[in-house]
């Protein structure tokens, strides 16, 4: 396949130009290129993939022969940026200089996902009105519309780039387009195939599967109510509750029209809620006390009780009781100007502690920034499910996030991106996005916002949208001090403890070049204060590429600057903690991760700086990771953290022959058929205290399933709630159903069972939502929820359900639990805001699931994911909607469109019955 120049008929009226003082030579202004990506074949070679980007001129003025660049991300590397002798490199520097163009990297540390296209002698211009189709061999391959290029800016003569806008089609029924290799054999999802997998029956449920997580022990009195009657109702707490007393006066104040005075005049009878506390509350009769266990009892006569084993457990118990309140109550709350007088609850008494001491959720807020109303949202939302452990990563190669007083360069130029080649002001731009619509980054001409940059259309965030590609998310922003520390108070109310990530000693590039512009800035006139935090040896010569594309996001052990400098950072972040007397110091994740596996790579091998330092001189790659863990895991300690990193620290980067002490590792590296499935295990059977992230049931932010319209990545393959539901912690083989091509998983050589021992040693689990496709809050819901509720049944319920029919079962039981109770109630969830620290925005963005159909015996027959919710189909391409209740006499499928609809109206994405 060749070049294409075709030609087409446009109209060219009222068009601009750039203005003279920006071009020597009149070229077409951006906003007349249109730029359209298409992936084409997955079968031209292995660990590689053919696209193409058609360029259209609808301007007045030529492409021309030279002169221009035009700059873009792809978290699918262009082949041709592979070094000299590498066959698939050799092939793709061929391929596109046979089209008189080159293809690059950007910047000038050729190091990350940022690349530029520019013409060679003999490109032919593009003439007014012709599309040019230029073909790209890219690294890996493409499963989704968001692998796909993004950011693009195009610079003439070297002027300011301007934004450039991308579309983007895949055929999810064109193999070459969706097969990843000769052995995927993980299907694309269509309507047909959701109609078979939602198997799931609408049934009754009892009350305690109308709760997530479902509580132990839950006695209802049948046909026994308790109205409580909002404007009698009052709280009493003892001095020890004020927090949770004031938390439950807040959330029943916002959905109903009492006051809820605390500790007023006395009170009896029915419109009463007492919370207390009972140290010695054995909620499962062991004989022993539950932390974080409570007794809620709701009488029609006497009120409702919340006994607590402690504040925590009182806090739980409140949640539980927010649940069991109607969801037309907060439907009301949300559509009506009056609140609701009065709640009507089922006479009952539950029983109930968590499972897990450990129950967490990861949030990476390096890649794109999420606000500080985000963040409240989101541990609102982690309360509500009972979770109570908050790891929060800062700190990566993309971003730095949090002001560190007297590092004031890590923030001004860490926490910023942009076309800034050689990165002397910020980092260069990642994952197409830097200031997103804002100035400030160096490129002009942005979208306005994403409605423009949607190419128009008001973005839904019920899958992909192409303003994901088009500037949408956060490059810029970070928290200050005074933030994080509100951070630290608003999690603490809601008994969640927070973990700052801080990861060394690789993935951290921006800290890397914002202490270089530290260095640059004080190098001729303060040479102390210029090398006093630097984190990077000069002379070292030391190659390596990481998963990320990285050539340069390693800090050197050899240098006491680099512990001077994780000294200061974690002084600093005590010192917020400090601020913040509620706040607990648990632990601080230092990382350890994705160091490039030893051979070819090297990370420190060639730095002089390691042979001139005594305490590092003589020692292997793996010996100085060793030095620089057991130096970093002393400053962690010392200034009162425990020591969290993620389990390669144990399993892959140092010799093994160094006892780091106490450390509390993360397991995420289970992905099928790599080897390290049992890793978590082992070290857990060792007597470490493990916490289980594994990728391939608690990454959130892997896609939801095989269709090029989700949203996230899928290098582990693809998890949706009915993953995250049917964890299996204990057991973690009997999750290896099929790999991430969809083949079988055969039992692993090295695979080893969790010993009684190791069992004990299992802290929790943890649910991770790293961030390179949460470009705005919506996509953040959508990624989160429902799988977040899945994992949070995982990490409180007591009982697992035994494997195979048993838990087949429970999730026919849960999918019934999310369809007629749990996403209702968040379509109209409001925010606990007990001090007015966040705006009013009632709802969650989840994902709504896509509805199966089928025609059987001439009749159109739908379901849906979650038992409970409403279909709707149409016959007209979607000028009219019916709500689906029994099956639809059709004589043909030709033109049959389905959508599922939440119960606030909003919808999913639109399926077609004949896909």
């Amino acid at each position: 396949m060749v070049a294409k120049l075709s030609t087409f008929t446009l109209a060219l009226a009222g068009l601009s130009l750039l203005s003279a003082s920006q071009l020597t030579v009149a070229q077409p202004h951006p906003d007349n290129l249109d730029l359209h990506w298409q992936v084409v074949d997955h079968g031209i070679g292995e660990n590689i993939f053919l696209g193409s980007l058609t360029i259209t001129n609808n301007g007045t003025e030529p492409l021309l022969e030279s002169g221009w660049a035009l700059y873009f991300s792809s978290v699918r590397p262009p082949a041709s940026v592979l070094p000299s002798g590498d066959a698939n490199g050799d092939y793709a520097r061929q391929h596109i200089a046979a089209q008189n163009l080159s293809l690059d990297n950007a910047d000038v540390a050729k190091s990350g996902d940022y690349f530029v296209l520019k013409p060679q002698p003999g490109f032919e211009p593009i003439q007014p009105g012709q599309s040019r189709e230029i073909e790209i061999i890219a690294q890996y391959w493409q499963m989704l519309k968001n692998d796909s290029p993004s950011g693009f800016h195009i610079s003439y003569d070297g002027q300011t780039p301007q934004a450039v806008l991308v579309d983007v089609t895949m055929d999810p029924s064109d193999p070459k387009q969706t097969t990843q290799a000769s052995n995927d054999t993980m299907p694309v999802q269509t309507t047909a195939l959701r109609f078979t997998e939602n198997s799931t029956a609408l049934t009754p449920l009892a009350l305690q599967h109308q709760l997530v997580p479902q509580p132990y022990s839950v006695e209802h009195k049948n046909d026994e109510f308790l109205t409580l009657m909002s404007q009698l109702t009052g709280i009493s707490a003892p001095s020890a509750l004020a927090t949770e007393a004031a938390y439950l006066q807040t959330a029943l104040g916002d959905i109903l029209s009492g006051s809820f005075a605390i500790n007023g005049a006395a009170q009896n009878g029915p419109n009463h809620i007492t919370l207390q506390l009972d140290a010695q509350l054995d909620t499962n009769n062991d004989g022993q006390p539950d932390a974080g266990g409570y007794r809620l009892e709701i009488d029609a006569f006497s009120g409702i009780t919340i006994t607590g084993r402690d504040a925590q457990g009182v806090f739980y118990a409140i949640q539980t009781l927010r649940q069991l309140i109607p969801t037309s109550v907060y439907k009301n709350a949300v559509n009506s100007n009056t609140l609701a007088d009065n709640a009507v609850l089922p006479a009952s008494t539950i029983l109930d502690a968590p499972r897990f001491a450990y129950r967490g959720m990861m949030l990476d807020v390096s890649r794109n920034f999420q606000s500080l109303e985000t963040v409240f949202k989101l541990l609102d939302l982690m309360a509500f499910y009972k979770l109570n452990k908050f790891e929060i990563n800062v700190a990566n190669d993309e971003g730095w996030r949090l002001e560190i007083p007297g590092l004031p360069e890590l923030t001004e130029f860490g926490a910023k991106r942009g076309h800034d080649l050689e990165e002397t002001t910020m980092l260069h731009t990642f994952m197409g996005a830097a200031n997103e619509f804002a100035p400030g980054d160096g490129i002009d001409n942005k979208p306005v916002d994403k409605i423009a940059a949607n190419l128009g259309t008001e973005p839904q965030f019920q899958g992909f949208e192409i303003a994901q590609q088009n500037f949408l998310g956060k490059g810029w922003g970070y928290y200050s001090v005074a933030e994080f520390q509100e951070i630290l108070q608003y999690a603490a109310d809601r008994h969640i403890d927070v973990i700052i990530e801080y990861d060394f000693p690789a993935h951290a590039r921006a800290a890397i070049k914002a202490m270089e512009y530290r260095y640059n800035k004080y190098k001729d006139t303060d040479p102390v204060a210029a090398n006093q935090y630097r984190l990077i040896d000069p002379l070292d010569e030391s190659q390596y590429y990481t998963p990320q594309f990285y050539t340069d996001n390693f800090v050197n052990p050899a240098l006491e600057g680099t512990f001077t400098f994780l000294n200061h950072v974690v002084r600093e972040t005590r010192a917020m903690y400090d601020a913040v007397p509620d706040a607990k110091r648990t632990r601080l994740h230092g990382g350890g991760d994705e160091l490039p596996h030893l051979g070819a790579n090297e990370w420190w091998a060639k730095s002089p700086a390691v042979q001139a330092n005594p305490a590092t001189a003589g020692k292997t790659d793996a010996e100085l990771f060793d030095y620089f863990f057991t130096r970093w895991k002393d400053i962690i300690n010392s200034h009162g953290f425990d020591m969290a990193t993620w389990g390669d620290v144990l399993s892959h980067n140092g010799t093994g022959n160094v006892d780091y002490g106490d450390i509390y590792p993360v397991f995420w590296n289970n992905v099928w058929g790599w080897g390290n499935e049992h890793q978590a295990y082992k070290f857990a059977n060792q007597g470490y205290k493990v916490v289980l992230a594994h990728a391939t049931n608690m990454y959130l932010d892997l896609a939801y399933n095989k269709h090029p319209d989700e949203v996230g990545y899928h290098w582990a393959g693809y998890t949706d709630t009915k993953k995250t539901f049917t964890y299996r912690p204990f057991n973690i083989y009997a999750n290896a159903e099929s790999d991430k091509l969809g083949n079988p998983v055969p039992w692993g050589e090295n695979w080893l069972p969790l010993s009684a021992t190791g069992k004990q040693n299992i802290d929790g689990i943890q649910a991770q939502l790293f961030g390179e496709n949460q470009k705005s809050p919506e996509i953040l819901d959508y990624m989160t929820f429902p799988k977040l509720l899945g994992a949070a049944e995982r990490a409180w319920v007591q009982t697992m359900p035994a494997e195979g029919l048993a838990t087949q079962q429970a999730w026919d039981t849960f999918a019934n639990t999310l369809g007629q109770h749990a996403l209702p109630l968040l379509d109209y969830y409001q925010v606990v805001d007990i001090h007015g620290q966040i705006s009013h925005q009632p709802g969650v963005n989840y994902r709504i699931p896509l509805p199966g159909g089928a025609i059987e015996n001439g009749q159109l027959v739908v379901n849906t994911r979650f038992a409970g919710m409403n279909t709707e189909y149409s016959l007209d391409q979607g000028v009219t909607w019916h709500h689906y209740q029994q099956p639809v006499p059709l004589t043909t499928s030709a033109s049959v469109q389905l959508r599922t609809v939440s119960d606030s109206g909003r919808v999913s994405r639109v399926a077609t019955l004949s896909e």
